[in-house]
């Protein structure tokens, strides 16, 4: 037999408070990278790659601006699809409700009539 130690895992520190976390970000310097949106990488060999030119800024905004919509969009979508769903599980519920009530009707003018 063999005895092996037991690993004692240190415990987990407290996640910050709020005030902590508010207090971080706001001392952060605004060109700090974690906010800065990454590049757009570049398909075309333009002479100056580090500085996109007007037309490729607002390309590159039209661009983000599409994806928003599209991305409202969907999580619009998500939802009503959610609610439907929900509806249809209702309606369902319902109509097993009164399949039964009526299986129990045909059943009681079936011993009605015999």
């Amino acid at each position: 037999m063999s005895s092996k130690a037991k690993r004692v895992l240190p415990t987990r520190p407290e996640p910050p408070s709020v005030e902590q976390i508010l207090a971080d970000v706001q001392g952060t310097h605004p060109a700090d990278p974690v906010f800065l949106l990454p590049a757009e990488p570049h398909r075309d060999h333009d002479p100056s790659p580090g500085f996109p030119s007007p037309g490729r800024q607002e390309a590159a905004a039209e661009k983000r601006e599409r994806l928003y919509r599209q991305s409202r969009s969907y999580v619009e979508m998500n939802q009503r699809l959610q609610e439907s769903r929900d509806q249809l599980r209702d309606q369902c519920e319902e109509l097993r409700r009164v399949g039964a009530a009526l299986e129990r009707g045909i059943t009681e003018m079936r011993q009605k009539a015999f």
